[in-house]
Formats: structure tokens, sequence, C-alpha cells
């Protein structure tokens, strides 16, 4: 069932804790006192929380995908989306003016702004120790996975660890190396004091295994294998005291009945209305592929404005239960139950079936998935010479994909090894938040930019090959927002922007 008291309780004086904190921010700091007083009690120190998980909705509904998707060889811009900085994003034509770039900048910092307020002063509330320690740990937990997004896709940023004064909010780049020290910090915090599980009105929140699981994420991009291999073994050698499992059928994972199982580490929760709506469904729906439109299937709206590359499409083979799961290009009409064939394929893992508000979907979107943490551990194992245990571990989620061993691995080579499980992060992954970051920290992303421009143009669209004349080296890293530049003499932009 859906978890509606954690999508309410994130509601729950969030709005007051937002404008407390921007005014906080606005202001001198003798308005000191009006954040001191309102931490005075257990519901305040909840509510602060509940704004540090609120934030996850502005990044994770859509911007994560954007930023990991569309400027690489996974998605494209469909024609139900003019906007010029998406189509900048797609053809690696970004600047420094790029409006979800920054928005990325900022939305990630007013999670750290939430973050940082809990963490000062929810140890001062007079409540029950443990639940005051597990609420700091759940907002460590948030603040490392903000600071984790910003320094994959910025570099050297700001380490903001409180906000006394305005100025708290400004300051120089620290060293990306400095930051990561930071949230391997704070999720080594978190782990200590978070649960295992929770009970069914809190399933959703941070969990024990959750910080170990990113932890372990934070050390492979770090290529920090053996510590990698070695923070997510203590979860997965032992994933039956976590709960932990992959689901028999992949496209449970976004199932209303399913969607919240043993597969699910961390996840940001939709509903409903009054609850928040998964808008990725009528971003990625059908329109102008469809004869007659969205209409005909019933739907009250669809932009089409999110599909998928042809690259990433054919890469799945049709014995690849994932594909069916992740994409379809027919359609039952809720009018009547006539199929409907789109002329390209459409991204449905977020698609609802017998919704006609596609703004409603209550698909859950992961942000870290049990085969995620998987297939990270096959790859940290491999890189330290376990390659015959990795086989072991990727066959798994390759043996659920097709629903045999026949198509499973054998006898690979590391570097072939290499190949096939980040193949297998592609086709597992599409549409969930990690491509860019998979391209760019295994130093595959310029190679494989050019390769895909290529196919594209063979394939499907001729003006493909700009991309490869766009692409330069420094596109491994994102611009930092002019606005910021502009407003922080210290900070300083990222080469060739």
């Amino acid at each position: 069932m859906k978890n509606i008291y954690l999508s309410l309780f994130l509601f729950i004086g969030v709005s007051f804790l937002a404008s407390c904190t921007e005014e906080f921010l606005k202001e001198s700091p003798e308005d000191r006192f009006v954040i001191d007083n309102f931490y005075s009690s257990k519901t305040d120190a909840e509510a602060a929380v509940a704004a540090v998980y609120q934030q996850l909705y502005d990044i994770y509904e859509r911007h994560i995908f954007i930023l990991n998707a569309l400027p690489t060889d996974d998605e494209k811009n469909g024609l139900g989306m003019p906007n010029q900085f998406l189509q900048n994003l797609e053809y690696l034509r970004h600047t420094s003016e790029n409006q979800f770039t920054r928005e990325m900048w900022e939305r990630n910092y007013s999670g750290i702004a939430r973050a940082n307020t809990a963490i000062q002063n929810i140890p001062n509330i007079n409540m029950d120790e443990t639940l005051r320690n597990r609420l700091v740990a759940e907002a460590k937990f948030l603040r490392a996975l903000y600071y984790f997004n910003l320094v994959r896709f910025y570099g050297d940023v700001p380490i903001i660890l409180q906000l006394e004064t305005v100025e708290d909010a400004m300051g120089a780049r620290n060293p990306a190396a400095e930051v990561y020290e930071q949230i391997i910090l704070d999720l080594m915090d978190a782990e200590t004091s978070l649960p295992i599980s929770y009970s069914d009105k809190d399933i959703g929140r941070a969990t024990k295994g959750a910080a170990k699981i990113l932890l372990g994420k934070v050390y492979l991009t770090m290529h920090e294998y053996q510590k990698a291999a070695d923070k997510l073994a203590e979860v997965l050698e032992n994933e039956g005291s976590y709960g932990y499992g992959l689901h028999d059928n992949f496209g449970d994972n976004w199932e209303a009945g399913t969607e919240n199982g043993m597969e699910m580490v961390f996840a940001i929760e939709f509903m409903d209305p009054p609850g928040n709506g998964n808008s990725a469904m009528i971003l990625q729906g059908p329109k102008y592929s469809l004869p007659g439109g969205f209409g005909v299937l019933g739907l009250t709206n669809s932009n089409e404005a999110d599909i998928p590359t042809r690259d990433l499409y054919d890469r799945f083979s049709d014995e690849d239960e994932r594909k069916a799961a992740t994409f379809t290009t027919d359609f039952v009409s809720l009018i009547d139950g006539t199929v409907h064939t789109s002329s390209i394929p459409i991204f449905t893992k977020y698609w609802e079936e017998g919704e006609t508000n596609p703004a409603n979907s209550d698909a859950n979107m992961h942000v870290i998935r049990y085969a995620d943490a998987l297939l990270m551990y096959a790859e940290a194992l491999n890189e330290i010479g376990q390659t015959p245990k990795a086989l072991d571990v990727l066959n798994r989620v390759r043996e659920r994909a097709f629903n045999s061993t026949d198509q499973n691995y054998a006898n690979l080579s590391v570097e072939d090894f290499r190949t096939a499980v980040w193949l297998e992060r592609r086709l597992e992954l599409a549409m969930e938040g990690h491509r860019w970051f998979d391209l760019v920290r295994t130093g595959r992303f310029i190679q494989r930019m050019k390769e895909h421009a290529a196919y594209e143009a063979s394939v499907a669209e001729s003006n493909k090959v700009e991309i490869a004349q766009n692409i330069q080296d420094h596109m491994v890293l994102m611009p930092i927002p002019q606005r910021e530049v502009d407003l922080n003499a210290d900070l300083q932009q990222n080469p060739g922007y």
C-alpha cells in the first residue's frame, strides 16, 4: 500500500519552516531568536527533518533525470519540449546560464540549508534521546546525498555546515576531496543511529542499509574499490537481515503494491492528490507519435517531452524483460479498450495504468534500488581481483532480466567484465538518474558521446553529428551557475565555461 503517513508528514510544517529559513537567510543575525524559539519540541524536530526530505521532490521529480539522461546517450527532447535550455543540454551546448544546471545547484543547497538548521538545533531539544539521534542521523544522510549530487555535477563546491549569517551561505569552493570527506563523515555518523527498518507508517525514511549503500557508492565514485566492496558487503552479504532482495518481476519496482518492497533502498514517494503526483508520466507520455494524440487514450494531457534515444532502445534485446517495463509503443485506450501504437518508443517506468490525469501518477522514483547496489558491488569486486565472485553477483541481476540463466555471463576477463557491468547498469537503471554520473566516473563520457552522435545520426537524426562537434573535455563537469558567480566574488567558474 502507499505510504500515506510519510507523504503527508513531509508536508506538515514544511511551508512554515521553509519560509522561516528563507527569512533567516535574508535578515540580520539578530533575528536568530525566531529559529531558536521554533526548535523547542519533538514536533518541531520532526517538522524540521520533514523539510529536509521535502526538498528531494524538487530535485528528483525531474531535474536529476534531466541532467543525468539528456546530456548523455539515453534521452532526447521530443516534439513537446521546445525549451531552449533543454535543447542545449541535449546537444551539449549548455552554458553557465542554463536554467537546469542553475536549479540543480540551488535546490541541493536549499536542502543542505534545511539539513544544517536541523542538525544544529535538534540536539538541544528535550525529547526522547533515541528519536533525537535518529532525526539528526536522517538529516545527515540527506545532507550527504545533497553534497554528493553537487560534487559529482560541479566538482569543487563550497562546504556550508552552519547558517549563522548570510555570509555563511557564501565563500570559496572547497576541493572535491574535502567535500567527499564531509560526505563520508555524515554517512558514517548517520549509519550508527539509523534503524535497519521502520514500521509501516514510516517506511521510506533513510535506513542504516541506505546509509551504508550510499557510502559504498561514494567510495566507488572515488575509485576506492576495496572500501566500496567492504562497505557494500556489510549489507549485501547480510541482505536477509536488512530485508533486501530482488523482485521476481522487474516491473514490480513501480507497481503501487510492491514498489516499497524488498528492492527499495531509498525512494521518493509519490501519490494521488492531495499528495504529490509524479510529473514524469505527463512529460514522457505519448502525444505527437499517436494518430489522434493523447485524447484517443482518454488522457487529460500528455507532452511527449522526454523520450528515449534509439541508442538506448536498440541496446535491449526482445528477450530482456526490462525492455517491456522501461518502454512501450502500444497503449490501451481508457475510453473503449482499443490499442493505439506510437511511432516511437515511450518511457513507461513511471506510467500508472488506468490513470486519466498523467500529472497524478503515483509511481515512486528510486534514489537507490537494490539492483543498483548489486551492480556496484559486482563492479567493485571485479576491480579488486574477485571477478569470479563478481560474476555471481552480476548474474543475479541478469537472471532476473531474462527470467533464465541462458543469458548469464561467464569466463570474463577483468576488462570484459567492466564492459558487461557498465552495460547492465545502463539497461537496468535507465531513466533512474545514474547515466551521466556513471559515464563520468568511469572516464567514458567523451568517447561514448562521440559514438552516440554517430549512431543516432546513422539511424535516427542526421543532425546529431552536432553532439560530436560540440563536446569538449571540460564537459565532465557542469558549469557553476553564472548567477552564483556574480553574487559570490570568491566563487570561481569551472574551466571551459
